[in-house]
């Protein structure tokens, strides 16, 4: 079985940050492009998890490459978004300008 080193070490960076350790799961997948890690954490960690515009969660997912790098493995880091979420993306957001077209009934 390959080392799963980097799950190990993910785990312990997690529970350090999150009020919820004990709602930590990973799952870990190995496949022709290499590993994925996917995280489901408490509903109310993922502010923590994810941090100030992203900072926390993207210094997670560097040092999660960097152990995979170590382990000759090339690795993502998938942050699951917990169920009822309200997070919307970007692309779904319309522009200002787009607002009142709606309402102009071309």
């Amino acid at each position: 079985m390959a080392k799963e080193n980097d799950k190990e070490f993910l785990e312990f960076i997690v529970k350090a940050l999150v009020d919820n350790p004990n709602d930590v799961k990973i799952d870990r997948r190995v496949d022709e492009m290499g590993v994925l890690l996917s995280l489901k954490v408490n509903p109310e960690d993922m502010g923590q998890l994810i941090g100030k515009a992203g900072s926390t969660a993207r210094a997670i997912r560097n040092l999660v490459r960097i152990v995979g790098l170590k382990n000759h493995a090339r690795v993502n880091l998938k942050i699951e978004e917990p169920e009822g979420s309200t997070r919307t993306d970007a692309k779904e957001k319309k522009a200002p300008a787009e607002e009142g077209l709606d309402e102009l009934k071309l």
